[in-house]
């Protein structure tokens, strides 16, 4: 036997023997149950797994209490000899040098087709992701804990995909060899500048400046205290409406969400068509400002705008848009001076706003008494909610649209991030004070109660939105 034929049959024996080791690992319940485990207690950080590199605020798991949640043990079997089956199918497809099916978008590359070891890999990740999936939803537990199990599971699968590593990512590999390393060692220097600012950047951020090429839309600062400034915009018609008109945006991110770009900014078009516009713009506090509560954002946010925008426009009455948490805040606001006796809006626009909190959809998974129990304990009576954490949390609901995305084409392929305005936007995120952020957390996505008429107070004033 010559040294190649002997050299291949020493491969294939090693291969036979790996995949016989597999199948033993796969058919003892003890490592099925392992799986379940690992994933009933929540998982750690992804961040802090030890197979994924140091970088910066990938999406963390929420943390669980211990459950007694169990797989029933025939669906268990029923489990594993289903993916035995599959993955005995796959392994049969791979010696007879047949391509699995892979329907996936994340592995429409080429690359991952001309090699057989490649295109099998990428589908043993599909079909562990399937059944990890599929033993998730076979958890007998109650649907609160499912959802979390689901989540942490998907986090796990989504962070473990092939794509998101250099020595399993053909489509990176093979830019490596033609930039002859240039590409990795751009990925490393761009992995390093985002480590510096603390979050994956999505866009180039360098090519924007706010009031250079976002928020152009002309206008002034006419009243500011610690809470927000109130902003008022150049008129651009000969006459304007009798009532102005008062946007209030979320907290959480910056005003300019409303004026990106003229072709697409609400601000510019409600002023073309003849409003007087005012736009509350938030502070992004700092520690001094970790005292602040819910009822300061409302006092000195949408009513302190309200009297100012009236003052300064001599209208008796002014027409509001709230936006997201803006909404929230807002909504609850003209409640408020509804119960002192003041009516000063006219009309209420709510764009993406939540009043009733009963579903609040995926971010369910981040709310329970013991989360928001930490919280209360770690900023409740003061200190800051970071926006990077906000920015972290929104990210890992898509995780692949959002970070993984740009973990394999920033830094695995040394890409530079496409000029993007919305998503300059987005990085450029706010923190909140503790104290207001604990109050919205508990009163409103954990106990819903601003929907009950009189259940929640701004300062001695009961609300009731009806």
């Amino acid at each position: 036997m010559n040294t190649s034929r002997r050299n291949a049959a020493q491969q294939a024996a090693a291969q036979q023997a790996a995949a016989q080791q597999w199948f033993t690992q796969v058919a003892d319940p003890k490592q099925w149950q392992a799986m379940f485990n690992l994933m009933q207690a929540g998982l750690p950080s992804m961040a802090g797994m030890p197979t994924m590199p140091a970088m910066p605020n990938l999406p963390a798991v929420p943390p669980m209490a211990p459950v007694n949640a169990v797989v029933p043990p025939e669906k268990l079997a029923q489990l594993q000899k289903e993916y035995m089956d599959e993955l005995a199918t796959l392994w049969a497809a791979l010696v007879a040098q047949r391509e699995p099916d892979i329907r996936d978008r994340r592995f429409a590359d080429p690359a991952w087709h001309r090699n057989p070891m490649h295109a099998f890999n990428a589908a043993v990740y599909l079909l562990n992701a399937r059944y990890l999936n599929a033993l998730a939803e076979a958890v007998d537990a109650d649907e609160k804990t499912k959802r979390k199990i689901r989540f942490a599971t998907q986090q796990t699968i989504d962070a473990l995909s092939p794509k998101n590593f250099l020595a399993t990512n053909p489509e990176a590999q093979q830019k490596l060899v033609e930039s002859k390393g240039e590409s990795l060692t751009r990925g490393i220097m761009h992995m390093l500048a985002d480590m510096g600012k603390g979050h994956i950047s999505q866009t180039d951020e360098s090519a924007f400046e706010v009031g250079r090429n976002v928020a152009t839309t002309e206008g002034a600062v006419v009243f500011e205290n610690e809470v927000m400034q109130l902003l008022q915009y150049r008129p651009l018609t000969k006459e304007v409406h009798e009532r102005p008109l008062l946007f209030v945006p979320p907290c959480i991110n910056k005003y300019y969400i409303l004026d990106l770009q003229p072709e697409n900014s609400v601000i510019r078009y409600a002023v073309e068509q003849g409003h007087t516009v005012f736009v509350l713009s938030w502070v992004n506090p700092d520690a001094a400002l970790g005292h602040l509560t819910w009822d300061d954002y409302i006092e000195e946010g949408p009513i302190r705008a309200m009297d100012v925008a009236l003052a300064i426009s001599g209208a008796k009455k002014l027409n509001v848009l709230g936006f997201c948490v803006g909404g929230t805040i807002v909504a609850s606001a003209l409640a408020a001076l509804a119960a002192r006796g003041k009516r000063p809006a006219s009309s209420l626009t709510l764009l993406t706003t939540m009043l009733d909190f009963t579903d609040v959809g995926v971010i369910d998974v981040y709310v329970d008494e013991q989360q928001v129990a930490q919280r209360e304990q770690s900023i409740g009576q003061g200190g800051l909610m970071p926006g990077r954490d906000f920015a972290a949390t929104f990210s890992s609901l898509r995780p692949n649209d959002l970070v993984w995305n740009y973990v394999e084409s920033n830094y695995l392929k040394g890409e530079e991030p496409p000029a993007f305005d919305l998503l300059y936007w987005n990085s450029d995120s706010t923190n909140l004070p503790g104290p207001m952020f604990c109050y919205y957390l508990r009163h409103m996505y954990l106990q819903n109660e601003l929907r009950h008429p009189g259940k929640l107070r701004v300062n001695e004033d009961q609300i009731d939105l009806g």
